[in-house]
């Protein structure tokens, strides 16, 4: 069968003019059409990457609008409860191990048992890793830099060795299929009471070493009025914000095709990290170093035995093996903290250590980005 795409003189040569008028005509529409259907499809394809680019711009924004409020949610709910403790004459040294230290790790709880009731452990597990190794390799690191970190005995034999205790029962745990020879691997609802055991045992020695050396923070005191709406107010922002920003981690995830593993090591981990680098930072610039290592050790203590053995009590959590290269950075990262403080001067962490921890930290980011 003949094309009917002619050129004009061939037409006039075979047909009658008329019939020949009407050939140009629908050949011309026929082009058209196809020049159309083609700049459609090129217009349709960038409409479609530019959305894409949008939707994740926006979903970026309201993971980190999502951190911001669970932030500002964790600080609010801290100082209004220690406020209205403070007003029922309940010493500060017992709302400082009780209300500060359960409030500040408000975000972190948040986010996981947000994550692990919205099916995402991968997220869960990644943030308290994550959230682990940024504290010892980028926050101490950072401080050191800044100033040599000197370290008390307790913190150097006690602590650490114990956010080591914690790590290394969290690789037992999760191993199941490993150790025990079962189909799956869980942190379950017996291995949270597991570590939640611990963490009592942990809140008995923080509790006695703090009578020995007694009261040194001051409580704000606000007004009835304001302590309330400081406590409600910073609940309504952990619940919305902790919300937000785990939908949006997800959605993140899917959007850039990483895993919700990477997600958490990275964005989460160093968002929930933030208030204990302003702390770290803080203390190092008024010389109080044990208090900026002392607080990054006891939140990694508090992380795993509070935080993820809370949120397997509430629901048990599925264990993806690829956490375990994670979890031995972790191990790594906490007995290079010990033996730096044992090389060199003694139970001192200095300037090049730091810098040493910031590069290590650099590195494994990178091989994060490379895996996910």
């Amino acid at each position: 069968m003949r094309s009917f795409d002619f050129a004009q003189d061939d037409v006039f040569s075979v047909c009658h003019p008329i019939q020949a008028k009407r050939f140009i005509k629908l050949n011309e529409v026929k082009r058209f059409i196809k020049q159309s259907d083609t700049s459609s499809v090129s217009d349709t394809s960038f409409l479609y990457s530019l959305n894409s680019y949008l939707n994740m711009a926006l979903t970026i924004f309201l993971l980190i609008l999502g951190l911001g409020i669970l932030i500002v949610g964790g600080e609010f709910l801290v100082r209004g409860s220690a406020s209205i403790a403070r007003r029922f004459k309940i010493s500060q040294l017992v709302i400082g191990l009780t209300i500060v230290a359960f409030g500040t790790s408000a975000p972190e709880l948040v986010v996981n048992i947000y994550s692990a009731i919205n099916g995402s452990p991968d997220l869960a597990v990644g943030n308290i890793v994550g959230s682990n190794i940024a504290n010892i390799l980028l926050i101490l690191g950072i401080s050191a830099v800044i100033y040599p970190l000197k370290v008390s005995k307790g913190t150097a034999w006690k602590e650490i060795p114990l956010a080591l205790l914690a790590v290394l029962l969290l690789l037992v745990f999760g191993n199941d299929t490993i150790l025990d020879g079962t189909g799956t691997n869980i942190l379950s609802r017996a291995d949270g009471l597991a570590f939640m055991a611990f963490f009592i045992i942990f809140l008995y020695y923080t509790f006695g070493i703090s009578k020995i050396e007694g009261e040194k923070e001051t409580i704000a005191t606000f007004g009835w009025g304001s302590s309330i709406l400081m406590v409600l107010g910073g609940i309504i922002a952990l619940a919305g914000g902790g919300q937000l920003l785990v939908d949006n981690a997800i959605k993140l995830a899917k959007l850039a095709g990483m895993s919700e593993s990477l997600i958490g090591l990275t964005i989460v981990a160093i968002g929930t990290s933030l208030p204990e680098l302003v702390t770290a930072v803080i203390a190092v610039i008024h010389k109080n170093d044990d208090m900026a290592i002392g607080n990054i050790v006891g939140s990694n203590i508090f992380n795993i035995f509070w935080i993820l053995g809370l949120t397997a009590v509430i629901q048990p959590m599925a264990f993806n093996l690829t956490a375990n290269i994670d979890i031995f950075v972790n191990i790594g990262a906490t007995i290079l903290l010990f033996l730096f403080l044992f090389s060199g001067e003694r139970q001192k962490m200095n300037r090049q250590q730091g810098a040493t921890f910031i590069f290590l930290y650099a590195v494994y980011i990178l091989y994060l980005i490379n895996r996910g």
